[in-house]
């Protein structure tokens, strides 16, 4: 049941590889058949909704795989996320984004329980009414940005609030108004419109899924010219 809320039902198609196929954030894990190669290194690539991913250490070497959901190390307190790539991949994919195996890597705490899932589901239940309302709090300020999503911690203590602006904002006071409103701890996270098109989804003149939603993760600079 779990498994099936956060991962779409299933790890995969026939292989552990294969989980979360149908995601942009998605790394095919080539070894996932080859026998130990899990633990190879207690390093382990959690996901977040469809945003963004993360690096933990398996320190009470748990029997992880593709799918699980598990409560990790938050800043502060916990956050709940899916495991989507365990096994030698992870340093080469920690390698890839220029992160050191030793820098600051946070701790898997355990697999989720069931308390962790309904605290999970009431934080997510409560982020569009607080993007609406945060929102509002912006205009009031008189700031000329646009919140295009929030996205709680799975704990319900912190949110990250994406933004769109085009020219720098000063934030400050509407972190503190944030904070009091919602009594959170507060994040603001700057985004781009094809990252905010990616969050949304949509489908593009082309008549299928926009690729930012399906499976394009990095986005080149586009000039003016083009």
């Amino acid at each position: 049941m779990v498994d099936k809320f956060i991962c779409g039902g299933g790890r995969g198609l026939n292989a552990k590889g294969c989980c979360r196929h149908d995601k942009q954030l998605n790394t095919y894990d080539y070894l996932a058949d080859v026998p130990g190669a899990d633990q190879m290194t207690d390093l382990v690539e959690v996901q977040f909704k469809n945003t963004h991913k993360d690096y933990y250490i398996n320190c009470n070497h748990l029997p992880l795989q593709k799918g699980d959901i598990v409560a990790v190390e938050g800043s502060p307190g916990h956050d709940i996320g899916t495991v989507s790539l365990t096994g030698p991949l992870v340093p080469l994919q920690m390698s890839k984004q220029r992160l050191k195996a030793d820098a600051g890597t946070k701790r898997i705490y355990r697999l989720a329980r069931e308390v962790d899932i309904e605290k999970f589901n009431e934080a997510k239940a409560r982020e569009q009414k607080t993007m609406i309302k945060s929102r509002a709090i912006a205009k009031d300020l008189g700031l000329d940005m646009k919140i295009g999503d929030v996205e709680f911690q799975g704990d319900g203590n912190k949110a990250i609030f994406y933004y769109i602006a085009d020219q720098r904002v000063d934030f400050r006071e509407l972190i503190k108004v944030l904070a009091q409103e919602f009594n959170i701890r507060v994040e603001m996270r700057q985004i781009g419109a094809r990252q905010e098109a990616g969050l949304i989804g949509g489908f593009g003149p082309c008549g299928r899924e926009m690729c930012c939603d399906t499976w394009m993760k990095n986005f080149n600079t586009v000039s003016t010219g083009a």
